[in-house]
């Protein structure tokens, strides 16, 4: 569910407070508790290189509106997934393909 700020009109984005979901403005700080959390889960991953921790907020259920491909998984052999593109290094390097499980939910990557 997409909800915009009262103040200027900009679209609210999650972020995390503790082990709270909140709806926060880039724009001008704005911040509100959603309506539920139904919508939002909270999942962690540290990174190797910097060894800072990032935090991803997905909403819950937009993965169904990614394209599938015919991949087969490597942890469960599952053969659908989503896959998107992003450019991960250098704009003159190949873009980077993000592959996730249809049935377990596994994300790997390959390189172009």
């Amino acid at each position: 569910m997409v909800e915009f700020c009262p103040k200027c009109g900009k679209m609210l984005r999650p972020t995390r407070s503790g082990e709270k979901v909140l709806l926060t403005c880039p724009q001008c700080g704005y911040v509100k508790e959603p309506s539920s959390n139904e919508g939002y889960k909270v999942v962690q991953r540290i990174e190797r290189e910097s060894k800072k921790e990032t935090v991803i907020i997905e909403e819950q259920g937009a993965q169904k509106v990614l394209p599938t491909i015919r991949a087969e998984c490597p942890k469960c052999g599952n053969m659908e997934a989503f896959w998107w593109l992003l450019q991960t290094r250098r704009a003159d390097e190949g873009s980077t393909r993000f592959f996730r499980c249809t049935k377990c939910g596994y994300t790997w990557r390959e390189y172009d």
